[in-house]
């Protein structure tokens, strides 16, 4: 039994300007045939599992392609166009029983709005009708139709911050070796309720979205049910299938596999209201930071949120803690020429200028004045299941800025997002000291960050990512849509 192995994931703000090319994509990861299985065979990921699948299941792994990069605008056409055809061509040279493809469901080009569902119609145009095709997706991925139509499994993370990456490709690589030998016949049905879900809303832990999950795993119990996947969606996306969904792959089962997926976007309906979390101004969230005695605080920066595909170099929590002349803060910016104005003083030297806010949305540049502390290569290694899975990390060059009081700022050459203590860590900064740190995501960061947390304190700042939809006009998406319309 040969099983083809590859994946394209990227997550598409189409309200950003920064266009994901093959440089975005470089920096990420990007690696062909075998070159795909050492960097990818240890990960925390769903293509992790889909290669210890591998020896789990016993099936013969034909590697393809991978590419994958952080968040931002739509990706280019000519990089769609080259990664798909790595993939197809992969296939159509292998003639495998089956492939499993790690997409992640809301990706966007100029071209496609439904990236991943063309990507899926063309795998499904090169082995034919007969061959298995099952995908594992992000569980922000705006799921359609189209997807459930063309693949034979859709299988979605379940936690967010995503900690079951690797578990969820060994249920994707179980379920598509079950459907080869002819032990299931795997059908896919997508519900699709018309609500947008602001982040915090979609954090697993957090009820109701919790209770959601726990309906999930109970559904996955009934006869002829082989997985449910609850998909909270992509708001930054104006793209028509945006929202959350419910995929449910049954054994042959179409009827029950609709009825089951119904339910649960009917139970998700219900609670809509519940799933709107609210919360404070960037004044009042840092004057409750430098008041809390709970060190270290951590300021969610909502509108800045990295992972989501935001510019990283967000300043309005930055400025709004040197106005209030916090102490002993910890704020990371991506800020490439600032880090080769630190690079060119050198280690104890001055640097005094603007940073930040190069793109108008997410605050104007700070100046501040500071002492470079340190220059690093910005590299480490993440050996604990984290957001995204991802074991090699790089942040590019990074200077470190002491602005006095113990106050610091991170500079970075490469826009990362805070996934992991080590973006810190490699750095010798201990954030276990700091009074408060600035985080740019929304519930991701969680997975690193909430064990060392005195208190956390989400913060509605603007950006591309900001946690209101009200904030963003949208043209394209189905409509009415709840919250913007409600009756």
């Amino acid at each position: 039994m040969r099983i083809a192995v590859g994946g394209f994931m990227h997550e598409s703000n189409t309200f950003s300007r920064s266009a994901a090319d093959l440089d975005r994509f470089r920096e990420g990861s990007l690696t062909y045939g075998a070159a795909l299985v050492p960097v990818w065979r240890e990960a925390h990921h769903e293509v992790g599992g889909f290669l210890e699948g591998a020896e789990t299941y016993g099936f013969d792994v034909v590697p393809l392609a991978m590419a994958w990069a952080t968040p931002s605008g739509p990706v280019a056409d000519a990089l769609f166009e080259h990664v798909s055809d790595a993939l197809v061509t992969g296939v159509r040279m292998a003639q495998p029983d089956g492939v499993l493809v790690a997409l992640h469901g809301a990706m966007v080009t100029p071209t496609y709005p439904d990236a991943d569902a063309e990507i899926l119609r063309r795998l499904r145009a090169a082995v034919g009708p007969n061959v298995p095709i099952a995908a594992s997706l992000d569980f922000h991925g705006n799921v359609s139709p189209q997807m459930a139509e063309t693949a034979n499994v859709l299988v979605g993370y379940q936690t967010y911050p995503h900690v079951d990456q690797r578990a969820r490709g060994r249920l994707a690589a179980q379920l598509l070796a079950r459907a080869v030998k002819g032990e299931v016949k795997p059908v896919v049905h997508v519900a699709k309720p018309p609500l947008i879900l602001n982040l915090l809303g979609q954090d697993t832990a957090r009820e109701p979205m919790a209770l959601l999950m726990r309906m999930a795993r109970e559904a996955e119990r009934a006869p002829q049910v082989l997985s449910v996947s609850v998909m909270a969606g992509f708001p930054y996306a104006d793209v028509p299938e945006m929202g959350p969904s419910v995929i449910v792959v049954a054994d042959g089962d179409r009827a029950k596999a609709k009825a089951v997926a119904d339910e649960l976007a009917a139970a998700m309906w219900n609670v809509r209201e519940q799933l709107n979390v609210p919360c404070p101004t960037p004044a009042e969230a840092v004057a409750r930071a430098v008041a809390s005695q709970q060190h270290p605080v951590l300021l969610v920066d909502l509108g800045d949120n990295i992972g989501g595909g935001s510019a990283g170099d967000g300043t309005v929590l930055l400025a709004e803690l040197m106005k209030q002349r916090a102490k002993g803060f910890i704020v990371a910016l991506y800020a490439p020429e600032a880090v080769r104005v630190a690079k060119a003083v050198g280690v104890g030297g001055v640097l005094d200028g603007p940073l930040g806010g190069t793109d108008g949305m997410h605050g104007p540049p700070v100046t501040v004045r500071g002492v470079v502390r340190s220059l690093h290569e910005g590299k480490w290694v993440e050996t604990e299941a984290r957001h995204g899975g991802r074991r090699q990390n790089d942040q590019g060059h990074a200077a470190v800025l002491d602005l006095g009081d113990g106050s610091l700022v991170v500079l970075t050459s490469l826009r990362t997002p805070p996934f992991s203590l080590g973006q810190l860590t490699s750095l010798g900064i201990d954030p276990r000291g700091a009074s408060a740190i600035v985080v740019k995501a929304a519930v991701a960061y969680k997975a690193a960050y909430a064990p060392i947390a005195g208190e956390v304190i989400e913060v509605d700042t603007p950006g591309l990512t900001a946690i209101n939809p009200a904030r963003f006009t949208y043209t394209r998406i189905r409509r009415p849509m709840y919250p913007l319309d409600v009756s």
